[in-house]
């Protein structure tokens, strides 16, 4: 039996990258035509023209935060309650609606395996005619039916156990013997806590695929130790699959259908391989087309390819939150802000806004990467002023000084 989910997975680079970007136009052009607010954002975009990484990083990002605020705006004056993104109707061709924190409505079409995540449970060991225990929630949440659609793309039987009912759950993987787990790590590790104490019979599972979570390398070997691979997933109700863990266990490989890009917090341009940023996705869907949708997560490329065989991107996984909007002085500082300060200097290769102090007594000092040079401080300084309304000093500093987390605000003050 294969260890690849299908041939995709194992092409050549330069024939994916070929292939994604073939893509792109038509893609572009649907999310014109079909959805309104794709279309809002994309006025005056030839879609022939973007045919290419740098044609791609031109665009505006859409962020969660927007995509909320228009579909807000929407719903409030009666119209569309997904806020123009979707390109379904309610109808045969959209089974099903979900909501996540927001609340962001996100439309289900009827494509096989429509989140795409028949490839990361593939990877995690699952095979046709595996009885799988989905333990993400069946309520309002995408979450159980993403894993769900692709377990039945694998030919996996589903067991739609939801939350809770801790007690009941035990029950049915004692009397079903189900062979995976698919949920958070948090829940499957009470299960298993809970069917100790209790002398359950829980031997049954073998392998399992978390997300929703971080999943430490520490929980990866405790489950390990009682008998479990388990693997964990990276996707979101808005772009289904992104990224997936391998037997390789060395970061996360991009699904076949999404255009990833890594940039810079609060600005939409994409940083060199390995640094820190924020997680921008282009997927190729045709029902919900979101193109450049910033996820909020910060990651970052990891050199070469799997050692699985698998020749796709690989990113490290989870690495914090882009959105490091902070409250100073009473006045409020985005990436953003710090990216246009930026931008006035090309000679800065990188800067850090870091708060410190008690409440009530902020301190503001940019930390810039720059060659040093006698006024550069005192100018900055004041950019620093005009942008953000607040007075801070200016410490230059030598390229490659700053971490690399993906941090572009950090907030350091004393909260006793």
């Amino acid at each position: 039996m294969s260890e690849f989910f299908d041939a995709l997975e194992t092409r050549a680079p330069a024939e994916r990258e070929a292939a994604l970007m073939a893509a792109l136009p038509g893609q572009i052009a649907r999310a014109q035509a079909a959805s309104a607010a794709m279309g809002e954002i994309l006025a005056g975009v030839a879609a022939s023209a973007i045919d290419s990484r740098a044609a791609l990083a031109r665009l505006p990002v859409t962020r969660k935060g927007e995509l909320l605020a228009r579909q807000q705006a929407s719903r409030a004056a009666g119209r569309d309650a997904f806020g123009g993104f979707s390109a379904l109707r309610y109808g045969p061709a959209m089974p099903h609606l979900f909501a996540s924190p927001g609340p962001i409505y996100e439309p289900e079409g009827t494509a096989r395996d429509y989140w795409r995540a028949a490839r990361a449970l593939y990877a995690a060991g699952f095979r046709a005619g595996d009885l799988a225990h989905n333990a993400f929630s069946y309520h309002m949440t995408p979450g159980a039916f993403i894993m769900e659609s692709g377990a039945h793309a694998i030919g996996c039987t589903v067991f739609p156990a939801g939350t809770g009912q801790t007690e009941q759950q035990l029950q049915a993987i004692a009397e079903l013997k189900p062979q995976a787990y698919i949920g958070t790590p948090s829940f499957l590790r009470i299960l298993l806590e809970k069917a100790h104490e209790a002398g359950g019979d829980i031997a049954s599972f073998t392998k399992g695929l978390v997300g929703g979570e971080a999943f430490p390398p520490s929980l990866r070997d405790w489950f390990a130790e009682r008998g479990m691979a388990v693997y964990q997933s990276y996707a979101t109700a808005d772009v289904g699959l992104i990224a997936y863990e391998t037997a390789s266990r060395e970061g996360l490989v991009l699904d076949e259908q999404v255009v990833v890009e890594i940039v810079r917090p609060g600005t939409g341009d994409p940083v060199a391989e390995g640094e820190v940023g924020e997680v921008v996705v282009t997927v190729l869907n045709p029902d919900y087309p979101l193109v450049r949708f910033g996820t909020g997560d910060l990651s970052a490329v990891l050199p070469g390819t799997c050692p699985t065989g698998r020749t796709n991107t690989r990113i490290k996984g989870w690495l914090g939150r882009a959105d490091q909007t902070t409250k100073i002085r009473g006045m409020f500082v985005h990436p953003g802000q710090v990216a246009e300060i930026v931008k006035r200097f090309p000679e800065i290769a990188r800067a850090r806004l870091v708060v410190s102090g008690e409440m009530a007594n902020d301190q503001l000092t940019l930390r810039v990467e720059a060659p040093a040079a006698p006024d550069l401080g005192a100018r900055v300084a004041e950019v620093v002023r005009d942008v953000t309304k607040l007075r801070g000093d200016v410490e230059v500093v030598a390229p490659g000084t700053l971490p690399n987390d993906g941090k572009v605000i950090e907030d350091a003050r004393s909260y006793k």
